[in-house]
């Protein structure tokens, strides 16, 4: 036992925690790293963008981390934008805002983007056509992207954002000193508050992300059967 836990003798269970919410923020920040991938893929696939893959640096810091997928992100809006700037324009406005109403049937929506998917991509695909209305006339871009990109920002910019990702897996005490090099209690549970408070926005929001994206996958699969 160090000498400060007989001062602080809860210490040894607050870095417990500190360690498990961290193994927590990495699971978050793996999983956003694959879904932008997964995504990437899809717009370079079917919609003809020319996106690059994203890696997750290990010798960074959690902020450095967060700031490769913003930036990832930031770039997949704009192909998004092109594509949804290309559809009000060769469609008619009323077809148009039939393509953003969330209430209007996905089959229908798709047969209209099909009609003029061939215009803006030289080619017609019902694939195509699916992810165009997936990402264009859902609330991916604007709501699901837009709220993860806001909490990777605060998680960067917070007391988080210094910690070296290569940290999480070297042991408790390794993780304990690099990020508060001090041992007193109330620096202890202001970090572990501080991981809380952001996982909580952090985890519900790259669920959300996730699940967009598992739901534009498999809509791809089935137009392609």
């Amino acid at each position: 036992m160090a000498q400060s836990d007989l001062l602080y003798p809860e210490n040894p269970r607050r870095r417990q925690e500190v360690n498990r919410l961290h193994q927590q923020l990495l699971d978050c920040l793996s999983d956003s790293f694959y879904a932008t991938n997964k995504l990437t893929e899809v717009l370079n696939m079917h919609l003809g963008c020319r996106l690059d893959a994203i890696e997750m640096k290990r010798d960074g810091t959690i902020k450095e981390n967060c700031d490769i997928i913003i930036q990832a992100m930031t770039k997949i809006q704009k192909e998004l934008q092109k594509v949804d700037e290309a559809l009000k324009d060769k469609l008619e406005p009323t077809l148009y805002r039939k393509l953003q109403d969330i209430k209007e049937r996905e089959n229908e929506k798709i047969a209209l983007v099909q009609k003029v998917i061939s215009v803006i991509l030289g080619e017609a695909t019902s694939a195509a056509s699916a992810v165009a209305v997936k990402l264009v006339g859902s609330n991916v871009t604007t709501g699901i992207i837009n709220k993860l990109v806001t909490v990777l920002t605060q998680i960067g910019a917070s007391l988080l954002g210094s910690i070296g990702v290569a940290v999480l897996g070297l042991g408790i005490d390794m993780i304990f000193r690099a990020i508060l090099g001090a041992v007193e209690k109330t620096q202890l549970e202001a970090a572990i508050k501080s991981y809380e408070k952001h996982l909580v926005e952090f985890k519900s929001a790259s669920e959300k992300y996730h699940h967009a994206i598992t739901e534009v996958t498999n809509t791809v699969k089935r137009q392609m059967k």
